[in-house]
């Protein structure tokens, strides 16, 4: 996937960083919550004032700077649940500000009803995706499938806002938005589906073992 081979550079460009903020006594959740903040505070105001590319790569960069975290977990060799549970959550409030960012500019500045409209289908379909995948594994099930993929989202939103910054028609937007919404939804139905399949086979009885014959 991009998204995957975006977070592998991520991970060699950023590892001297966390390697200094471990020396200067910063801790991972210090850094998950500074690399959130800053993807909602960028989405937040450079999207509704039409910075678009701008916002973009302001964005991609606290979203890629996120690995940070990971880096010092495991250089610190504590890479446990409460980290990949702070993250996950967070990451929540960081899809929801792109993608409000954007409803808001284009409901209002950018006067495209259609794509900020499409914009809030993504954000309540992506919502969706990330829950089938949390309940799954919450049940003992797990739901790691899907052909949009929350790094995938974000890698074509980022580059169709910053394309469309930089001067594409504002056409290719809401058909990459529509594109997207239309995958989170498969992702949803192949997640539910992923799901009902192990439910049955843990419900199906097992059949009874033969009694063995008596030795001769």
């Amino acid at each position: 996937m991009l998204g995957r081979n975006a977070r592998a550079l991520a991970g060699r460009v950023f590892t001297p960083p966390a390697k200094l903020l471990l020396r200067l006594g910063v801790g991972p959740d210090a850094v998950t919550v500074a690399g959130t903040t800053g993807v909602v505070v960028s989405a937040l105001v450079l999207y509704p004032l039409g910075h678009l590319f701008w916002g973009s790569i302001a964005v991609a960069f606290f979203v890629l700077s996120d690995t940070v975290d990971g880096i010092m977990a495991r250089a610190l060799d504590r890479p446990g649940r409460w980290g990949a549970y702070l993250d996950s959550t967070l990451d929540r409030f960081g899809d929801a500000a792109v993608f409000g960012g954007l409803v808001v500019w284009f409901a209002r500045g950018g006067d495209s009803q259609l794509t900020a409209g499409l914009a809030l289908l993504c954000l309540v379909l992506g919502s969706l995706v990330s829950y089938a995948k949390a309940r799954a594994e919450g049940l003992g099930f797990t739901a790691d499938t899907g052909i949009a993929e929350r790094s995938d989202r974000l890698v074509a939103v980022l580059v169709a806002t910053a394309l469309v910054g930089l001067g594409l028609p504002d056409a290719v937007l809401p058909v990459v938005l529509a594109l997207l919404a239309v995958a989170s939804a498969v992702t949803v139905v192949q997640r539910m589906a992923l799901v009902r399949r192990q439910a049955l086979a843990a419900a199906a009885p097992v059949p009874p073992v033969p009694p063995r014959a008596p030795d001769a």
